[in-house]
């Protein structure tokens, strides 16, 4: 493990909203920025985000690289994005169709129902500002023994995918923003988070590393919120160089919340009315590829989370792109790296019309 340096250069400052600076839904690259390990702004290149988070939380160069080309796609100019909202740093050229939203304008496309310490769109209003009710809920579940791991975030998700459930009409868990990045937002918290030591190699995230990497101070009943404030702490080390966090490592996690979850791992939502949940039949979907019994088998069901997404992409983007002919292959590229390093059985196509039932799709 590595001592991450919060001195002189990348000592903390805060952003400056009046000049623009963005802050979004993501604690991690909003620590990044706030160190300078982003730029300060919270615009950064593809190469950028790769460095900032393969540096400071040992994410793998596979995983990294995936996840900052689909975010200057779907939520920037295709080479950059805003980590907050639109930014003149971003601004409409020639080719798109109006300005990048950054990550907080990504509803359905990026960003995610159900998530950690942010609402639902539908629920709350915003999906990128942190609701200290969901916060002080999470906190309190590790509160006992001042540890906050997969277990414990594991049954988290649960929580909140269950409130989602109860609280948004409009809930959708789809492929990508569903399977692929829910899981990620939990995982994520530890994975990065925790402090690296010979004792915890994995690392042990505790109360205080928690609130800082959320910008919250004050005591539990009384927290205060500072947004836009997320910072590393004094005294933090990340994962070993030699183990990093891969996209093989990040569908273990997945797959092992999905086995005490099985609703993690297939594609749903709510119907227009709250409780309404359903799933998704992975058989018809999949034109018989996959089905219930073996989605939780090797990395099927990340197979066809990735596999269903990329044939939204063409609908994605034409609301995005004057031509949708560069981005499209960008992406597919991407995906197509994924699918192959997971081993993932040909599937020709979906059945788009199976979304139609749920609200949250038809306004994504």
């Amino acid at each position: 493990s590595q001592r991450i340096d919060t001195s002189g250069s990348h000592a903390f400052v805060a952003p400056d909203f009046s000049k623009g600076d963005q802050r979004g839904p993501c604690p991690g690259l909003n620590a990044l920025a706030n160190h300078n390990y982003l730029p300060h702004n919270g615009v950064a290149t593809i190469t950028q985000f790769i460095e900032g988070t393969t540096k400071v939380f040992g994410m793998g160069v596979d995983l990294a690289t995936f996840l900052a080309t689909y975010g200057a796609v779907v939520s920037g100019d295709g080479t950059k994005w805003s980590i907050g909202g639109p930014s003149g740093a971003v601004p409409g050229l020639l080719g798109l169709v109006g300005q990048p939203q950054g990550i907080s304008g990504s509803h359905n496309k990026y960003e995610s129902d159900a998530s950690p310490t942010r609402g639902d769109l539908y629920e709350r209003g915003n999906d990128f500002a942190l609701q200290l009710d969901q916060f002080q809920e999470l906190f309190d579940l590790g509160k006992a023994n001042d540890n906050y791991d997969i277990p414990l975030l594991t049954d988290f998700r649960a929580k909140r995918f269950q409130q989602s459930i109860d609280r948004n009409p409009n809930f959708f868990y789809g492929p990508f923003t569903g399977v692929i990045v829910s899981p990620a937002a939990y995982s994520f918290i530890y994975r990065f988070m925790g402090n690296k030591s010979a004792e915890h190699p994995d690392g042990r995230l505790n109360g205080e590393v928690l609130k800082s990497f959320f910008a919250i101070e004050g005591d539990s009943g009384s927290f205060k919120h500072n947004p836009g404030q997320e910072r590393i702490p004094d005294n933090w080390y990340t994962r070993n160089r030699l183990d990093p966090y891969s996209i093989p490592f990040l569908n273990l996690d997945t797959n092992a919340m999905g086995l005490q979850h099985p609703q993690f791992l297939i594609p749903g939502g709510n119907t227009g009315t709250t409780g309404s949940y359903v799933g998704i039949d992975p058989e018809n979907l999949s034109g018989g590829l996959y089905n219930a019994g073996n989605l939780a088998q090797g990395n099927n069901a990340a197979c066809l989370a990735y596999q269903a997404t990329v044939q939204f992409l063409p609908d994605i983007l034409r609301g995005l792109f004057t031509s949708i002919t560069a981005p499209l292959s960008k992406l597919t590229d991407q995906f197509g790296s994924v699918t192959s390093s997971l081993g993932c059985p040909q599937l020709k196509a979906i059945d788009k019309a199976q979304f139609n039932q749920y609200s949250g799709f038809s306004k994504s």
